[in-house]
């Protein structure tokens, strides 16, 4: 802790001590109050931050569950995504909490399409990925296809097919729509299953 955190974690401790001796006036009581706020925002900011860190060295939901005060990792988690800022929009920490659990059912599903079609997929992102001309924006997206292709998971195929749309033409882009058209009903579709069961 900074020595202004520390300073102010002091006096509230005094402010704490004088109430309890019933010496605490009221400027004092008001003070401690404000810097409580104050110091409980800050916190409240370490705690994501610290959670996001400890994931990032290795520790499991299971491990961090004690330290936070929960008994699951399910609850470990889902208090990390309440504590999380949006960076959709959404306003409330439970609503954090189902639009990561949508966005997991959704890459689930899609997923799972992916590797049932993985010949399809592997097929159109080979013919995109060996177009010959292309304008230095849609070479990207051929180029990240190419070190998809290397990937065994055909779902990392999906991301770059759908980047290089924009880029095609004929049957080749209408392939390729079809296939985003599809990605994005199986995750709406896979979001509406997961609600309809909790």
């Amino acid at each position: 802790m900074d020595d202004t955190t520390t300073g102010a974690l002091g006096r509230i401790r005094d402010a704490v001590t004088a109430a309890r001796a019933g010496a605490a006036d009221r400027e004092q009581l008001v003070t401690a109050l404000n810097g409580l706020r104050l110091l409980r925002d800050e916190l409240a900011g370490w705690e994501p931050e610290l959670i996001t860190a400890a994931r990032a060295a290795g520790a499991s939901w299971v491990t961090l569950a004690p330290a936070l005060g929960v008994a699951s990792r399910q609850a470990a988690e889902r208090r990390y995504l309440r504590l999380q800022p949006s960076s959709t929009g959404e306003k409330t920490g439970e609503a954090r909490v189902d639009a990561e659990r949508d966005r997991r059912a959704g890459d689930r599903a899609v997923a799972d399409w992916a590797r049932r079609n993985a010949a399809v997929l592997r097929q159109l992102a080979g013919r995109v990925s060996a177009l010959d001309g292309l304008d230095p924006a849609a070479q990207v997206s051929a180029d990240h296809l190419v070190a998809a292709l290397g990937d065994d998971d055909p779902a990392s195929l999906l991301s770059p097919l759908v980047a290089a749309r924009p880029h095609l033409t004929g049957d080749l882009g209408t392939r390729v729509g079809e296939i985003s058209a599809e990605a994005a009903r199986l995750r709406r579709d896979a979001a509406g299953s997961r609600r309809s069961r909790d």
